[in-house]
């Protein structure tokens, strides 16, 4: 009689899950994803050889005539698919590859290229672009009091913040996303697709193109920190490579190997049900100079160059104290407008006369901006407007808000001017100039430099780097300024451009050197000061000149304030 009344209540259990969804209803629940490749599609061996007419580069089926001046190399790939410039040197042409614009980001990047004399007058090199990619994930579950709960996370761009998707629902072989867009406070549809009945994938429109999601079975997807299930982790030191960096193991660097090893795990096992769960892509650290832990999580390597975000402002300072170091007439008092301009009346506002270097990277330059997205000279109206593609034309008819010095006002415009003004002194493209005074140094080989509508690496921010390059900055930092042996800038410049010169952030006490973050962590009944560059997203690479200590962390929480985690709590 017992097992009568269990079945019967099973029975009544299935009618029940069967009527609240549709007979012949697909089942949506587990993890979707959509992953779309642009490009670029120009890469791979370029050949520079002579022929009857003159030299001729070759790459990816192109093969164009190359413009020579003296030791001087240059050619352009029809249709804006890419252009290359450089100069001989020994054996070897040394220049900057130049890839069309991404999709992704809208924008080009400068990428270092080196081409090798291999005889009969001919070069070879590799073109290695930045990635154009887009990835969307669509975690499914079933959900309380709605069928379905979900959100998106794209690794890219972070754009699931912005759409604060919560849940999908379905109507036949119509799937509509449905949450709380940024900045409103009612529910709405935010994106209606289809389910393709013969494949089974969902095809949904997000930021003007459309999606193919399938259901993801790979329990080692990358949406995982190390797979699904999770690993058990085990420690393993760096490897060694030839990029300068020395390795060594925590225990000998007097760092306790059990407390990593339960952080990483922390990192491992962390539930991914929310789209502000901490995304960390890597995590490295460095004692007494030399890297002792490297790892890498949610499908990132040490191989593929990660946004840096505004952490790159700090690429601005490094590259502006090495043309010091190595006698580029610019200095902290050098005029910005007389500079750009190259000459001002002598009834020229006051304001903008007055105006130096110091004030635009010190954050205290009296332009209208704040990053809000509000003020005329904030980032996203100057790179989202095309009535001027000229950014420092742009910037230098910002209008004034205060005397410059008065007060810090964070602005990615500043240190951007400051790069043209580096530029204009010198004479020379600041790829060239990065290349040659601080990257071929300090052996950083893989890396892209974003860049302006007209051609300029864009000092505020938004270059890719690889983690293990990137960091070698703070390093460089916690080194007075050496790398191997040799001054890249000077040890007055690095000791105060990672100095608590202001305070940036009263609330959370970070403070702000030349353009350089800084922060007094508590530590055994005493503050340590540290200094780091920080982006956007979780970038945040930390330099703590009392322990000798550097903590490297990338990641893709961008526009969300679980950013700060790794910086403040991690």
């Amino acid at each position: 009689m017992q097992s009568a009344r269990w079945l019967s209540c099973a029975l009544l259990l299935m009618a029940a899950a069967a009527s609240a969804q549709p007979a012949g209803t697909p089942d949506l629940e587990g993890l979707w994803v959509a992953h779309a490749r642009y490009g670029p599609d120009v890469r791979g061996r370029l050949m520079i050889f002579p022929r009857a007419n003159g030299l001729v580069a070759d790459v990816a089926g192109f093969s164009v005539p190359v413009k020579q001046q003296a030791q001087k190399l240059s050619f352009d790939l029809p249709d804006g698919k890419g252009s290359f410039r450089g100069e001989r040197s020994g054996d070897q042409i040394e220049g900057q590859w130049i890839q069309s614009v991404t999709v992704e980001g809208g924008a080009r990047y400068a990428t270092p290229l080196v081409l090798l004399a291999d005889g009969d007058g001919r070069w070879t090199g590799d073109v290695v672009p930045r990635g154009d990619h887009m990835t969307y994930y669509l975690p499914v579950a079933r959900g309380t009091g709605v069928p379905y709960s979900t959100y998106l996370r794209n690794p890219e761009r972070n754009q699931g913040m912005f759409l604060g998707v919560s849940r999908i629902e379905q109507d036949g072989d119509v799937v509509r996303l449905v949450g709380t867009r940024r900045g409103q406070d009612e529910e709405s549809v935010v994106a209606t697709g289809a389910r393709e009945p013969d494949t089974g994938t969902l095809s949904l429109p997000l930021f003007g193109s459309t999606f193919d999601f399938a259901r993801e079975t790979d329990g080692s997807s990358a949406f995982y920190a190390r797979g699904n299930p999770t690993e058990r982790y085990r420690y393993f030191p760096p490897v060694q490579l030839d990029d300068g960096w020395p390795v060594s193991t925590l225990e000998k660097e007097g760092i306790d190997q059990a407390r990593i090893e339960k952080f990483v795990q922390k990192l491992i096992d962390m539930r991914q049900d929310s789209v502000s769960t901490s995304q960390v892509h890597s995590l490295l650290i460095a004692r007494h100079g030399k890297l002792v832990l490297e790892e890498y999580f949610h499908g990132f390597d040490r191989d593929t160059p990660h946004d840096t975000r505004s952490a790159s402002k700090s690429w601005t300072n490094v590259l502006i104290g090495a043309a010091m170091q190595a006698g580029v007439p610019i200095r902290l008092d050098t005029p910005v407008y007389e500079t750009m301009l190259g000459s001002v009346l002598p009834d020229f506002n006051p304001r903008r006369k007055a105006m130096t270097l110091e004030h635009l990277i010190s954050m205290t330059a009296g332009f209208d901006c704040d990053d809000s997205g509000e003020r005329p000279g904030d980032e996203d109206p100057m790179q989202e407007q095309t009535a001027e593609p000229d950014w420092y034309r742009y910037s230098l008819n910002v209008p004034m808000a205060w005397n410059s010095g008065e007060k810090i006002v964070y602005c990615s415009m500043k240190p951007n001017l400051a790069a043209g003004m580096l530029e204009k002194i010198a004479g020379e493209p600041l790829p060239e100039m990065f290349y040659r005074l601080v990257a071929k140094p300090m052996r950083m080989s893989r890396y892209h430099l974003f860049l302006q509508p007209t051609g300029q690496p864009y000092g505020g921010g938004g270059h890719h780097f690889t983690t293990r390059d990137f960091m070698k900055l703070t390093q460089l930092f916690l080194n007075d300024g050496q790398w191997e042996g040799r001054q890249i800038v000077s040890r007055e410049w690095a000791q105060t451009s990672g100095a608590a010169l202001r305070v940036l952030s009263p609330r959370s006490a970070q403070t702000y050197g030349y353009l350089w973050n800084s922060f007094a962590y508590p530590y055994r009944g005493r503050k340590l000061h540290a200094y780091f560059p920080g982006g956007n997203g979780g970038q945040v690479y930390i330099g703590i000149p009392d322990l000798d200590l550097l903590i490297a962390f990338t990641g893709g929480n961008y526009a969300d304030p679980v950013l700060f985690r790794s910086q403040r709590e991690f």
